[in-house]
């Protein structure tokens, strides 16, 4: 599997964390990979093929583009032949703004929506091989798109402050950051993301954790339980088990099989 990043401009980096392309040489068999949770918003382009996804024991087939908002467990997509894919990772506070569409909880959104229309561009940009071209256009796109969003300082300074902590701040304490009060950042904040400030948070511990383990799965689990603000370790080992279906210790094993980013059936992004 083949994956690039490609850094936000200065003017979207309120809004959009990074881009990204990855291309799969699948076989002519149907082959599935597992996506994590993590504490971003997800706008996935796709070329070729991917038919559907489970997700909450449901199968259903997939438009391009289409939305992963936060999800509370791991998402499984199915594949056969060529795969490519552009995502664009926004920060949850922001994207629903960015595509001025109403919020929501839903882990895989399919929605109509003028963005749509860069497929064909993207697709013919993708077949020649031209990825910087294609990313260049989409980058153009929000763009235009943020121009017209006028930033919310209040929420802004609330999620820098979160991702700054890796989600280990206290509610209270995400208030004072946005010089808000807790009422009301979490009523702000729950209209623009469709999610608490205590669900977000919960992610991004979540996505430190699992990040972690994933490139030292030595790593001492009481130590990050009390690096990241985890009660104890149970308790990192519940939410860790809550987000991913499994333990902190199967996770370990199979990140030291070699079962991560280049595997068949397990796909996440570590964020440096």
């Amino acid at each position: 599997m083949h994956h690039q990043e490609f850094e936000a401009p200065e003017e979207l980096r309120d809004t959009i964390n990074c881009f990204w392309y990855i291309r799969r040489n699948g076989g002519e068999g149907q082959a599935n990979f597992e996506v994590q949770p993590d504490g971003f918003a997800e706008i996935i382009f796709y070329f070729g093929n991917l038919s559907n996804i489970s997700y909450n024991s449901g199968l259903q087939p997939l438009p391009s583009p289409f939305m992963m908002g936060l999800l509370n467990q791991p998402a499984i997509f199915y594949t056969q032949n060529r795969l490519e894919i552009i995502g664009i990772r926004c920060y949850p506070w922001t994207v629903f703004d960015l595509l001025s569409i109403t919020p929501g909880k839903e882990g895989l959104r399919v929605f109509e929506h003028p963005i749509a229309r860069l497929q064909t561009i993207l697709d013919e940009l993708i077949r020649a091989g031209r990825i910087e071209e294609a990313i260049a256009e989409i980058k153009q796109y929000f763009l235009d798109a943020r121009s017209h969003v006028a930033a919310d300082s209040m929420l802004f300074k609330a999620g820098n402050a979160m991702s700054k902590a890796n989600g280990t701040l206290p509610v209270r304490r995400v208030a004072e950051a946005a010089h808000a009060t807790v009422r009301t950042l979490e009523r702000k904040f729950k209209g623009s993301t469709g999610h608490s400030v205590k669900d977000v948070s919960g992610l991004m511990r979540f996505e430190q954790v699992r990040n972690q383990l994933w490139l030292n799965p030595d790593a001492n689990l009481a130590g990050l339980a009390h690096e990241l603000g985890y009660t104890d370790q149970s308790h990192l080992s519940r939410e860790f088990k809550r987000y991913s279906g499994t333990t902190p210790a199967a996770f370990a094993r199979k990140a030291k099989q070699g079962k991560s980013i280049a595997g068949d059936d397990f796909v996440a992004f570590v964020q440096s």
